[in-house]
């Protein structure tokens, strides 16, 4: 972390003191440095991923938590909690029964038809621990780990655990005479199964091409021996569930059977055989999978239009009628008895189900989902991506699928049009407009100043005022962090009694100017931690009552280091209030949140601004400069982060559940913007 960080501050808690040391791109800057006295234990680092090294630097909540769950539920009793400061979104991790209730978890949403089994046992420094529930779907989930780290790829665990599962209900089943006559695959044998196999071992072999494939060739055997003797004595002192498990399982049998022989009479009949493509596929002229890509589009509509503005050298148009079966809700044959699926199979070629999907046949290297931006669009797009997810996982895998993201908006001004992908884009545009028709009176230099100068200022001024409304969301009250940042409040400011006392005189100043019916208290109080003073604020606004307090840890805030370095003060916008001239002429404004709304409402005038709903809306040309012709446009590259979420989103918004669907959308729904209906 320390090598990958612009900068990292390490605060110890321990022996009664409180130990401080700063890094700069992994090297020490300060020295360790006892700054203050405590009686707590524990160590605090901060840092700043360094923007050099990542593209991307904005962390998310969730893909943080769902990790930080995992590991509670592997290492039983562990407690972790996390906080997101930004929104104080948090969460607080510790599982008595570890991964007996991760697969709880993971069945949260499906209808289970019998209690977890624990297997467990420890050979010569080996630990293993597995947990097996059945649900009544059609999907079969293995979560595979070793010393903690998610297996993706499987290896020696997974193999041992599959060949145990399958022999051993096999065996049951033949002994107590249950088959009568049929024959049960593993496939069969693992629908509707959800298990957690965690391994921990001292030497682990990582394998494969992200190193997430155990590669020991002594665990296949131990992992087989244990889960066969463990599970062989669970089914013969509980045959209720055994029989329950082996009725499903000829059940998937039967289903199988029968989608093969559907697929046999399909392939009869052509409608699988790549020579024989669907009639309303309009495919591309080039040969060379690497460099075609398939438009999956939403109707005849938006198909016509994709179709006359495509370039059919190497783009394909595959229309789409109405929404596609939900595959989360359907067995095999039922999904390969749908005429769109069939079409969709076709049209891609690689096939579909265990042996039969053959990745190295797709026709396309480059499945491009492409629909409205309505509900209706939404719903589709997630039929599509759930079909993708359960039957053509490789295809995600390997990254062939994508989104299109055409323009939200289309704004007109004078003769001249311009496509927006999305509101931030528009913000954007209409600071550009805004720079070349309004001038800001520089105080400095006493004139006006406008065009790429102010561009800057007021794209600054933007994310200012988007971090202060962020942080004021934790109960922090704006007027007093915008007070904070142009008084360039630092660490050091906290050791400056006079000092502090100024920037309190500050603070109620600007209260009594702006908010002269609110009241604020503000006391200055001892931080022995950090041998230095923090200030206590109580705020009173219409009888509700707001306390904050400004300490060491607050000033050492990524949000208010950032808040502070963007402050119009330090930007160069200078302090309200603002002299702008626009259309000849003068007008004052009192405060950074009055200029940016008054630009914004000036540089709007004479555009027109129309935002889409369809791609039907657009002609032939529209959609190819704005949402196909590759130099133009922008594309989502769906990817495979976690699996465990994978399955859990798709679960709770496609199964048949409907509460935790009707909860995930209370929970998501101040999410959303720009909602059609």
């Amino acid at each position: 972390m320390n090598a990958l960080s612009e900068w990292l501050e390490l605060e110890v808690k321990r022996d009664g003191s409180v130990y401080q040391q700063r890094y700069e791109r992994g090297n020490p800057v300060t020295p360790l440095t006892v700054v203050g006295k405590t009686k707590k234990r524990g160590t605090k680092i901060t840092f700043k991923p360094d923007r050099e090294i990542f593209e991307v630097t904005e962390y998310s909540f969730d893909t943080l938590a769902h990790r930080l769950r995992e590991l509670a539920f592997l290492n039983r009793g562990l407690e972790i909690s996390v906080t997101d400061e930004r929104t104080l979104k948090a969460s607080l991790f510790k599982y008595k029964g570890g991964i007996v209730q991760f697969v709880e978890h993971l069945n949260e949403n499906k209808n289970p038809i019998h209690s977890p089994v624990l297997i467990s046992d420890e050979k010569e420094g080996t630990v293993l621990e597995v947990a097996i529930q059945y649900n009544d779907g059609y999907t079969e989930n293995l979560f595979s780990y070793a010393n903690n780290i998610n297996t993706k790829e499987g290896g020696t665990h997974l193999i041992g655990f599959k060949t145990a599962l399958t022999r051993t209900i096999n065996n049951y089943a033949v002994t107590n005479n249950l088959l009568k006559g049929e024959t049960l695959t593993g496939d069969d044998i693992r629908e509707g199964l959800t298990s957690v196999i965690s391994i921990k071992l001292a030497n682990p072999q990582f394998e494969g091409q992200t190193k997430t494939k155990l590669g020991n060739s002594e665990i296949k055997g131990l992992v087989e021996a244990v889960v066969n003797d463990r599970l062989g004595t669970f089914f013969e002192e509980n045959p209720s569930i055994v029989k329950k498990i082996v009725e499903k399982a000829l059940n998937a049998a039967r289903a199988r059977e029968a989608a093969r022989k559907a697929k046999e009479l399909i392939r009869r009949k052509n409608a699988l055989d790549i020579g024989n493509l669907p009639g309303k596929l309009a495919d591309c002229s080039e040969k060379d999978p690497a460099l075609c890509e398939i438009f999956l589009v939403e109707g005849d509509s938006a198909g016509g239009s994709a179709k006359q503005g495509r370039d059919r050298r190497n783009q394909a148009i595959l229309p789409l009628r109405g929404k596609i079966l939900n595959v989360e809700k359907a067995r095999f044959d039922k999904i390969i008895s749908s005429e769109e699926i069939r079409t969709l199979i076709t049209a891609l070629g690689t096939g579909i189900g265990g042996d039969d999907f053959d990745l190295t046949k797709a026709r396309y290297h480059k499945v491009i989902i492409m629909t409205d931006a309505d509900v209706d669009g939404s719903h589709i797009r997630t039929l599509i991506l759930t079909f993708f997810y359960r039957q053509m996982t490789q295809l995600i895998e390997n990254k062939y699928i994508y989104i299109a993201q055409p323009p939200l908006y289309k704004v007109s001004r004078q003769k001249s049009e311009q496509y927006i992908k999305d509101e931030a884009g528009l913000n954007k545009y209409l600071i550009k407009i805004a720079s070349e028709e309004v001038e800001l009176w520089d105080t400095e230099k006493k004139s006006f100043i406008k065009g790429d100068r102010l561009e800057k200022l007021l794209s600054k001024l933007v994310t200012y005022k988007g971090l202060i409304d962020q942080i004021s969301k934790k109960g922090n009250d704006p007027d007093v962090i915008a007070t904070l940042a142009q008084a360039n409040i630092e660490r050091e400011t906290l050791r400056e009694k006079n000092t502090l006392e100024s920037i309190i005189e500050r603070i109620r100043e600007r209260f009594t100017s702006r908010r002269p019916g609110d009241s604020i208290n503000v006391e200055i109080t001892s931080d022995e931690e950090h041998k230095a003073y923090k200030l206590e604020i109580d705020i009173r606004r219409g009888g509700v009552q707001q306390n904050m307090i400004i300490d060491e840890d607050f000033i050492s805030s990524p949000e208010f280091r950032e808040i502070k370095s963007l402050s119009p003060v330090r930007t160069g916008l200078g302090a309200p209030p603002y002299k702008v001239r626009a259309q000849d002429k003068e007008h004052m404004v009192e405060s950074s949140a009055g200029l940016l709304d008054f630009i914004m409402e000036v540089s709007k005038k004479g555009l027109n601004i129309q935002r889409y709903k369809g791609l039907g809306e657009m002609n032939p040309e529209q959609l190819w400069e704005t949402t196909m012709n590759p130099e133009t446009r922008t594309l989502l590259q769906v990817t495979l982060e976690d699996s465990v979420i994978a399955d859990e989103i798709f679960t709770i918004l496609m199964g048949d559940q409907v509460e935790p669907r009707r909860k995930f959308i209370e929970d998501h729904a101040r999410e959303v913007k720009n909602l059609d209906v």
